[in-house]
């Protein structure tokens, strides 16, 4: 756990995290056939935030804290969430919204202590009544499968090293394979 406590590792996992939240966004944003079988949820916001997807997250870094290990399983959260909603598609107008939900239910979900959701939505500069409703909509889209299995978080943890392999210099990737080290010691 040591690892983790480096100051150089998390904030490169969030680097990378909103980087990579950052090419979905733009990428489902150029698709205009999908824009128009998009739904509206109540993850779009009337407009796109004026704070970018890297800032944001390293507010909810600094503000939440949460495990590391929460950053993964969020993402798990993330993954499973579009796969089972297609028709949500993460994109420059829920790009903030699903990170705020899906670190706060990580969260609740892995740590012994985390906020409430007052607390949340205050670090992700919404009211705490939008906050709930997140939480329930993320839930239901989720199908509240909450559970991430040790082999599905190795995996996912291999996956994301493994990209942050092919788009960092290697000092970058040895800083990621010990938090992938550190993370899977603390989740077993």
């Amino acid at each position: 756990m040591a690892e983790l406590e480096s100051p150089n590792v998390m904030p490169k996992l969030i680097s990378f995290l909103s980087s990579l939240l950052k090419r979905v966004a733009e990428s489902n944003d150029l698709n205009q056939q999908q824009l128009i079988h998009q739904k509206v949820s109540v993850f779009h916001g009337l407009t796109r935030p004026t704070i970018s997807i890297q800032s944001y997250l390293e507010r909810i870094f600094k503000y939440a804290n949460c495990s590391p290990s929460c950053f993964i399983v969020a993402y798990v959260y993330l993954d499973r969430f579009t796969q089972r909603q297609p028709s949500s598609p993460i994109n420059s107008f829920n790009v903030h919204r699903l990170p705020i939900t899906s670190v706060m239910v990580a969260a609740k979900f892995m740590d012994d202590l985390y906020y409430n959701n007052a607390y949340y939505a205050k670090v992700g500069g919404i009211t705490t009544i939008e906050m709930n409703f997140l939480e329930v909509d993320f839930l239901f889209g989720l199908g509240f499968h909450l559970n991430v299995t040790p082999g599905t978080f190795q995996a996912y943890c291999a996956h994301l090293q493994s990209e942050m392999l092919l788009m960092q210099p290697l000092n970058f990737a040895d800083s990621f394979l010990s938090l992938g080290k550190s993370l899977n010691k603390a989740h077993l």
